[in-house]
């Protein structure tokens, strides 16, 4: 088995053993994404163990705005790079 279904087998186990349907756990898989991802949710779920869907998918909107948060900071990153690289050139050497 892969990672990534090694992962989404936890993370829906988890949710069944917390009373809710597999289909939720199927759901929240699919929209982290990751088994990194899927790994937090997994923490937050032993740890916090929470009674009802909606905190289940709060916080798995919150892991995903947090992803895209970092990919946008790392893409910022990337871009100021490239263009102090551009802007520190040596022209004369052209």
């Amino acid at each position: 088995m892969n990672e990534w279904t090694n992962t989404k087998n936890r993370l829906v186990s988890e949710i069944r053993h917390l009373g809710f349907p597999e289909e939720l756990g199927d759901e929240v898989a699919r929209n982290l994404g990751s088994p990194k991802a899927m790994e937090r949710m997994i923490s937050y779920l032993k740890y916090v163990k929470p009674k009802k869907a909606e905190l289940v998918v709060d916080e798995m909107l919150a892991i995903c705005s947090e992803i895209e948060a970092w990919r946008e900071k790392k893409e910022s990153q990337q871009a100021n790079a490239k263009y102090n690289e551009y802007m520190n050139r040596d022209w004369d050497d052209d």
